[in-house]
């Protein structure tokens, strides 16, 4: 079993529009809601791809309890860590080809206890797991250590830790050693404080990081795939979608993948990025993985390129 810790949930809404125009009021084609928040989307992958997992996350205020109710429908088994705050709320405005606007509200101010007790039921839940996942933005309040403190004491009793974060709550694992950490091209450049255009860099800065503690680094690169940095292995590939229609959740779904596949090598790297792929062709992340790989190409790259640009924006 995987087990998630999720510290700033939401509840999202996405609307569906023919093309968004700044200033103007407009029809959406559709709409949905779904649970969400970084860790919530690698729980949900996990269980559309009929693999065990159970979420943590802290639950308050009446976007908390529809939340909550939203992960009872969708099957995933979740442990909510009660909060005096309302849980946030985010839209998303979907393009035709997977163009996704997100506007994110900052989610509640949890208070000391708050946090140790969220601290507490991850490493409960996770006593019997094979990994824990820390993932996603960190709430008001929670200390920029906080996935730092979740390393530390995972390790204290033998279950290794993904961190799927970025900026100073990123910065700030590091040195605890995850044994696995899941930056995008922008957060690798930030942590590593050195431009990623090629994947030469990309390898460099993962290089980098590695140097500053962390064990392996899942790099996911947009349209360039996703490169994978562990020991003396250095792997690029790639995958090309027929149809694809949003991205959102999709490097969730690799993480998961990657996780559900072994966790290390070429065969978690192709699971990580089937799961991707199927991802990318589905506009939300609540519904079946119907994977289809008739529908997708998976690339690997025998000698990674190093001076290949990036096409990532």
């Amino acid at each position: 079993m995987i087990v998630t810790l999720t510290p700033n949930p939401s509840l999202d809404r996405t609307l569906a529009v023919d093309r968004l125009f700044l200033g103007a009021v407009q029809r959406a084609s559709s709409g949905w809601s779904e649970p969400s928040g970084k860790g919530v989307n690698v729980a949900l992958a996990l269980r559309a791809h009929g693999f065990p997992t159970r979420a943590v996350l802290p639950v308050g205020g009446p976007d908390g309890a529809r939340l909550a109710a939203m992960l009872d429908e969708a099957g995933i088994d979740h442990v909510s860590v009660p909060i005096a705050g309302n849980v946030r709320s985010n839209v998303s405005i979907l393009e035709p080809g997977g163009t996704v606007t997100k506007v994110n509200e900052p989610g509640p101010v949890l208070t000391t206890d708050e946090v140790e007790a969220l601290l507490e039921a991850a490493l409960k839940t996770a006593a019997q797991a094979s990994w824990l996942v820390g993932s996603g933005s960190l709430p008001d309040g929670t200390p920029d250590d906080l996935y730092a403190q979740l390393i530390h004491r995972a390790h204290d009793i033998g279950i290794p830790v993904a961190i799927d974060t970025s900026g100073t709550p990123l910065l700030a694992a590091l040195p605890a050693g995850p044994d696995l950490i899941k930056p995008n091209a922008h957060e690798l450049a930030e942590a590593a404080g050195a431009p990623v255009t090629t994947i030469g860099e990309a390898v460099d800065a993962a290089q980098h990081l590695r140097g500053m503690g962390a064990r392996a680094i899942l790099a996911s690169l947009g349209v360039d795939g996703a490169l994978l940095v562990e020991n003396d292995e250095v792997l690029h590939a790639e995958v090309i979608v027929d149809n694809p229609q949003s991205a959102v959740g999709a490097g969730d779904a690799l993480l998961s993948g990657f996780l559900a596949g072994g966790a290390t090598g070429e065969p978690a790297l192709r699971t990580a990025l089937q799961w991707a792929a199927t991802a990318l062709q589905q506009p939300g992340t609540l519904l079946g993985p119907r994977i289809d790989e008739d529908s997708f190409r998976l690339i690997f790259h025998d000698r990674p390129d190093r001076l290949r640009r990036l096409r990532t924006g």
